[in-house]
C-alpha cells in the first residue's frame, strides 16, 4: 500500500542528535500526518485508507473553507496577469522583458494575442499545494507555487486512479463536456459526442525544460481524439495541447490567431514553466521550479482561502551607493528600472505567538505597521529583536539578481546565514521566498499537483470550474535527491453526509457564525471518530457542542431544529449527532452519580487553599525577581533598573528541588522517589550575545535544565507527566513605549504566569506520594518543571524533553552528580498547565481543557472533564460544612502576605477545546510541541482573555489571582493526573 510504505522504518528518529527541535520563532516545522515521530505514537491512517490504499483523503471541511474558495483566490489573480500580457503589458511576476526566452511563449504571440477576441483564457495549470503549520498552530493548505512536476503531469493523472493504471476515458470525457459546456457553452454528450464536436488532442513528446515533464504516452482510447501531425484542422474547434506555441504547426497558430480554433490551455498560462535561468536556482535548491507563479501572489493569511506565503524581491541599497560587486558588475538601478520577475517586497508584516489577536481573525489585516524585511530576516540587534522577533531566516529561500541560489534557510548553517547576511548587506536585489515546510510523512514530504481550471467568462469576471481534476501527490525523501521518481498517492475528497450536511448548513446562515456552530459540530463528530465511533458521554458530548455548564444537550439541539427548518439534510444531521452521543439516563442516587476522587480528599481544603496562596506569593513576589532564561540583558536602560544582575531562575530551580527532597524524607520514600535535573546547553540559529544567559550557556558551559521528580506506580515501563514552566516572561510595559515602557527587559512576577501551575505541582508531589505508597498509581507519576517557555527562549525546556523522547535517550542527573536512565519509559500523556488563576472578569469560572491531536489525548481530556465532573458534583455538599455554610465568594488580595478569607469552593467549567477550535490556545504553550511530536497532552490554561491586564506585565502580581478559582483548578488539574496514572 502506498501509504504504508511512506511509513516503513518507523521508528525514524530513535537515537542521539536524530531530532533536533528548533524554536518555533526561529523555523517554524512541518506538520506530520499517518504516524508522529515518538516512537510510542499511536499509528493514525488517517488521511489514508485501508480501503483505499494508494488515496489520500481531503476533507469536507478542506474543500469547502480552505481549497475552494484558495483556487479562485488564485485564480483572480492568475488570469490578471495572463490578460495583462495577452494586452502587452507587464504583470506582477512577468514582465514582457522577461519572456524573451521564455520556452512558451513566442514573438509571433507578443505581437498577435491582443487581437484575439475569443480567447477565453482557459488554465489547466498544476498548482503545488501542500499543508503547512504557521504560528498560531493551524495547519492550512498552502500554494507553494506552479508544480515542479512540469505544466502538464498533474492533468492527465488526474484521471489515473492508482499506480500501473491508464487514464479513465470516462472521466477524462466527462470532464471535457464539462468544461466545454461551462467555457463555451458547447452541449456534448459521450466520446462521439465529444469527436463530433472538434475536439482534439495533439500530445507533445518534444524536448521540456526537466526530462521527467514529459507526458506519458497517451491510453489506446484516446487514439480517436488525436490530431496527427500531417492531419488537416479544418473541422478542429477545440485543442487539447501541452506543446510551446513556437512548436505547434503553422495551420494550428494561424487556425488560432485567427479564431478559428481555441487552444486548451491558453498557451500563454504554460510560461510560469518556460523561465530557463530559473533552472539555475533549481539546480542546489530542486523546488525553486515551483517560484515563478508564486512571485506574482499576493501574501494570504487569513481564515478562509489558501495560505500564501509572501515571495517577491528585495532591494538593498548599497551603504555608499558604490557598485554592487557581490551580486551584479554594474552600480544598482532604481527600483523601478530593474527588470525583475515580480513584486519588489521590502517589508514584512510579522506575526508571532503572542501577538494579541484573535486566533480565527485575518491577522495581517489587523496589524497595522510592516518591518524592514532585511531586519526581519538577518537582525539579531536588540532593539529590531525587541520582545518576540527573533530573525527568520531559516524559513526564506534567497537568490541573487541572476537566479543563483544564495541562501535554503531550512538546511542552512550558522555559517550560511551569516555569509548570507553579510551578502544581502552589501546591497542589490535578491529574490526571496518564505519557505514552511510541506507536511511530512515519515521521513516524508508531499506536496498535491492540483490542477487549476479557470477561465474568463463573457462578461470578463474569473471562474473557476467546480469538481474538476483533481491532480495527484507526490511524495518525496525529505533529502530531495530525486524528484523523478516519487512515491504517488491520488486524492479523494471525503463525502460524509453529516459532514456535508453540517458545512451546507451553516455556511447558508447568517444567525450562527460559522466559526461557533460549525465547528462546534466538527469538534463533536472528529471527537467520534477519534474514539472509534463508539458514542461519547453524554456530559463530554455537551462541552464539545456547546460549552454548556448546564449540560443542555437536547436544548441545543433543538435550536439547530429550528435553524435547520424542513431542510432534511440538516435534520438528518441532528439525527447523527442523537446517534453518536450516549443517550440520556435516568439520575442516580447522589452517592453513586460519579465516580470517587482520588485526591479531593487532600485538596478541597483550607489548607490546600492557604498552601496554594503562599506558594505562589513565595514564588512570584519573594527573592526571586530575574526569573528568564536570557536574564540578565546587557543593555544599560536594563542594567540601570535592576536591583542585581544575576538570573535568579538557578536559585528559584535550587529552591523547588529542596522542597521536593523535604517532600521525599517526609513521605519515608527517600529510596523509590527520585529527585533530579534534565540539563542542556541552549542552542539557537543566530548568536545572541547581549542576552546574559544565552552567553554563559555558550561561553561557560552554564547549563539549562528541566527539573523532575519520579514517583513510582506499579508499572514503571509507563509514566504520565504533570508540568508547568517555572521561567517568567519579559514585561511589556516596561519595554514598549506604546505601553509607557522604557526599553528595559525586566522579568514579570509571573504569579499567574506560571507559579499557579508551578505551586499545584509542588502541592500535587506529598499527594502522588501516598497514592503510590497506597498502590493507586497504576504507573508512575513524573513532575517536570519546563524551563524556557517564554520568549526569546520559546519553549526551550519542552523542545529538550520532547526531543529525548522521540530519540528515546531520555536520562536525569541526580543530586549526587550521577545519572539514571529513563529511556524505554512509555509517556502515556503530558498534562501541562500555564496559567490556571486568573478568572476572566467577562465570561468567569470557565478554565479550557484543551487536547493535542489523536485519540490518545482525546483520552487524556475525558479524564481531565470527569475529575472537573467529579468536582463540580462536590462543591454542593462541601459548601454545607460549617467552614464554608453562608460564606460569600471571596475578594482578591492585592497583599501578597494576606491570604484571602475562607469562601465557598467554586464550581468552574472546563471547556474541551480541540486544536481546531479558534479558542484552544495550545498553540501558545509547550503543548504544540508534544502535540507537534504525538506526545499525547492536554493543556489546562484559564479562560485565556489577550488583551487583560495582566499578562506579559507589572500587574501579573498576586493581586491578580482569584484563590478559590486557582485552588480548584488546580485540585481538578492533580486529580486528572492521578485518574490517568491511576488506570
Amino acid at each position: 500500500m502506498a501509504w504504508q510504505r511512506l511509513l516503513v522504518g518507523f521508528p525514524w528518529f530513535t537515537g542521539e542528535g536524530r531530532f533536533p527541535i528548533d524554536a518555533y520563532s526561529e523555523f517554524l516545522p512541518p506538520p506530520r500526518l499517518g504516524r508522529k515521530p515518538y516512537p510510542y505514537a499511536e499509528a493514525e491512517t488517517r488521511p489514508f485508507s485501508d480501503d483505499d490504499p494508494d488515496a489520500y483523503h481531503i476533507t469536507e471541511a478542506e474543500e469547502a473553507f480552505e481549497l475552494r474558495p484558495g483556487l479562485l483566490q488564485v485564480a483572480q489573480q492568475v488570469l490578471h496577469t495572463l490578460t495583462a500580457v495577452a494586452r502587452g503589458k507587464g504583470a506582477p511576476g512577468v514582465t514582457l522583458e522577461s519572456l524573451r526566452h521564455n520556452l512558451y511563449w513566442s514573438t509571433e504571440l507578443t505581437k498577435s494575442i491582443a487581437a484575439v477576441n475569443h480567447e477565453r483564457f482557459v488554465t489547466l495549470m498544476p498548482l503545488a499545494l501542500s499543508r503547512t503549520q504557521d504560528d498560531k498552530g493551524h495547519v492550512r493548505w498552502t500554494l507553494f507555487g506552479s508544480s515542479e512536476q512540469g505544466p502538464s503531469r498533474a492533468f492527465w493523472r488526474s484521471f489515473v486512479d492508482g499506480p500501473g493504471r491508464e487514464p479513465s476515458e470516462v472521466k477524462f470525457v466527462d470532464f471535457c463536456r464539462r468544461l466545454l459546456g461551462e467555457v463555451y457553452s458547447e452541449e456534448v454528450g459521450g466520446a462521439d459526442a465529444l469527436e463530433a464536436s472538434g475536439f482534439r488532442i495533439m500530445p507533445y513528446t518534444g524536448a521540456t525544460l526537466l526530462p521527467f515533464w514529459r507526458d506519458d504516452p497517451l491510453p489506446k482510447w484516446a487514439d480517436r481524439f488525436v490530431l496527427g501531425e500531417r492531419e488537416s484542422v479544418k473541422g478542429v474547434r477545440y485543442l487539447l495541447t501541452f506543446r510551446p506555441f513556437d512548436e505547434l504547426r503553422d495551420g494550428v497558430r494561424r487556425a488560432y490567431l485567427g479564431g478559428r480554433l481555441h487552444l486548451l490551455p491558453f498557451p500563454g498560462s504554460l510560461i510560469f514553466w518556460g523561465f530557463q535561468n530559473i533552472l539555475r536556482w533549481q539546480e542546489q535548491m530542486p523546488f525553486a521550479v515551483q517560484l515563478p507563479l508564486l512571485l506574482g501572489m499576493n501574501r494570504h493569511k487569513g481564515p478562509i482561502g489558501l495560505r500564501v506565503p509572501q515571495s517577491g524581491w528585495l532591494h538593498v541599497p548599497h551603504p555608499n551607493n558604490k557598485p554592487n560587486t557581490a551580486s551584479a558588475s554594474r552600480p544598482v538601478a532604481a527600483v523601478d528600472e530593474l527588470p525583475h520577475l515580480g513584486h519588489v517586497r521590502n517589508t514584512y508584516k510579522r506575526t508571532h505567538r503572542q501577538a494579541r489577536v484573535l486566533r480565527d481573525e485575518d491577522e495581517l489585516a489587523l496589524i497595522g505597521q510592516a518591518d524592514s524585511l532585511l531586519h526581519v530576516l538577518f537582525s539579531t540587534l536588540p532593539n529590531y529583536v525587541g520582545l518576540y522577533g527573533k530573525p527568520m531566516a531559516r524559513n526564506v529561500q534567497m537568490c541573487r539578481r541572476d537566479l543563483s541560489p544564495l541562501l535554503d534557510g531550512p538546511t542552512a548553517s550558522l555559517q550560511d546565514l551569516h555569509a548570507a547576511c553579510a551578502e544581502v548587506n552589501e546591497g542589490g536585489m535578491f529574490g526571496y521566498r518564505f519557505y514552511f515546510p510541506p507536511v511530512h510523512i515519515g521521513v516524508h514530504e508531499v506536496y498535491w499537483h492540483r490542477p487549476l481550471v479557470a477561465y474568463r467568462t463573457e462578461n470578463d469576471q474569473t471562474a473557476v470550474l467546480d469538481d474538476a481534476p483533481l491532480g495527484y501527490l507526490t511524495a518525496y525523501r525529505s533529502d530531495r535527491v530525486n524528484l523523478q521518481k516519487p512515491l504517488e498517492l491520488w486524492p479523494r475528497v471525503l463525502r460524509r453526509p453529516e459532514y456535508e450536511a453540517a458545512i451546507e448548513l451553516f455556511t447558508k446562515s447568517k444567525e450562527h457564525p460559522l466559526r461557533h456552530a460549525l465547528v462546534n459540530i466538527l469538534k463533536l463528530l472528529e471527537s467520534w471518530q477519534l474514539r472509534g465511533g463508539t458514542p461519547l458521554p453524554r456530559r463530554l458530548a455537551c462541552q464539545l457542542l456547546c460549552h454548556s455548564r448546564s449540560h443542555d444537550f437536547d436544548g441545543w439541539l433543538a435550536m439547530l431544529r429550528d435553524h435547520a427548518g424542513t431542510d432534511k439534510q440538516g435534520l438528518r444531521l441532528i439525527e447523527h449527532l442523537t446517534e453518536i452521543v450516549e443517550p440520556e439516563v435516568q439520575p442516580l442516587p447522589a452517592k453513586r452519580r460519579m465516580p470517587e476522587s482520588l485526591t479531593f480528599a487532600y485538596t478541597a481544603r483550607r489548607s490546600f487553599e492557604v498552601n496554594y496562596w503562599k506558594t505562589i506569593a513565595l514564588l512570584s513576589e519573594g527573592d526571586y525577581s530575574n526569573k528568564n532564561n536570557a536574564d540578565c540583558i546587557r543593555d544599560p536602560v536594563t542594567s540601570l533598573i535592576l536591583d542585581h544582575h544575576d538570573r535568579d531562575l538557578d536559585p528559584l530551580g535550587d529552591y523547588v528541588l529542596d522542597y521536593y527532597r523535604g517532600q521525599v524524607e517526609k513521605a519515608g520514600m527517600g529510596k523509590k522517589v527520585l529527585v533530579g535535573e534534565l540539563p542542556f546547553k541552549w542552542d539557537t540559529a543566530f548568536d545572541y550575545p547581549w542576552m546574559d544567559g544565552w552567553l554563559k550557556s555558550q561561553r561557560q558551559g552554564q547549563p539549562e535544565r528541566d527539573l523532575i521528580v519520579v514517583i513510582p506506580g506499579r508499572d514503571r515501563s509507563r509514566a504520565v507527566i504533570m508540568s508547568d514552566h517555572y521561567d517568567t516572561a519579559y514585561m511589556v510595559d516596561h519595554y514598549d513605549p506604546h505601553y509607557g515602557g522604557e526599553g528595559a527587559r525586566l522579568s514579570a512576577c509571573g504569579a499567574d504566569d506560571n507559579y499557579s501551575a508551578t505551586a499545584a505541582m509542588m502541592l500535587g508531589a506529598p499527594i502522588f506520594m501516598e497514592l503510590s505508597k497506597a498502590g493507586k498509581l497504576a504507573c508512575d507519576v513524573w513532575l517536570i518543571h519546563l524551563t524556557g517557555e517564554e520568549f526569546p527562549a520559546d519553549c526551550l525546556g519542552a523542545r529538550h524533553l520532547t526531543q529525548w523522547l522521540v530519540q528515546n535517550t531520555l536520562k536525569m542527573r541526580l543530586q549526587n552528580g550521577d545519572w539514571h536512565d529513563l529511556s524505554g519509559v512509555q509517556v502515556q500523556g503530558v498534562y501541562v498547565s500555564d496559567m490556571i488563576a486568573h478568572n476572566n472578569n467577562h465570561e468567569r469560572d470557565i478554565f479550557q481543557i484543551a487536547p493535542g491531536t489523536g485519540r490518545a489525548s482525546l483520552w487524556l481530556a475525558e479524564q481531565a472533564h470527569m475529575a472537573n465532573e467529579i468536582w463540580n458534583a462536590s462543591v454542593p455538599l462541601w459548601n454545607k460544612r460549617a467552614e464554608r455554610k453562608g460564606k460569600r465568594r471571596c475578594k482578591r488580595s492585592s497583599d501578597p502576605n494576606i491570604v484571602p478569607k475562607v469562601a465557598p469552593h467554586l464550581a468552574v467549567s472546563g471547556e474541551v477545546r480541540p486544536p481546531f477550535d479558534p479558542r484552544s490556545t495550545l498553540y501558545n504553550t509547550d503543548g504544540q510541541i508534544f502535540s507537534d511530536a504525538g506526545i499525547p497532552v492536554v493543556l489546562f490554561m484559564e479562560n485565556y482573555d489577550i488583551n487583560r491586564e495582566g499578562y506579559h506585565d507589572t500587574h501579573d502580581t498576586m493581586a491578580n489571582i482569584d484563590l478559590d478559582y486557582g485552588a480548584a483548578v488546580a485540585a481538578i488539574v492533580i486529580e486528572s493526573v492521578a485518574r490517568a496514572a491511576g488506570q
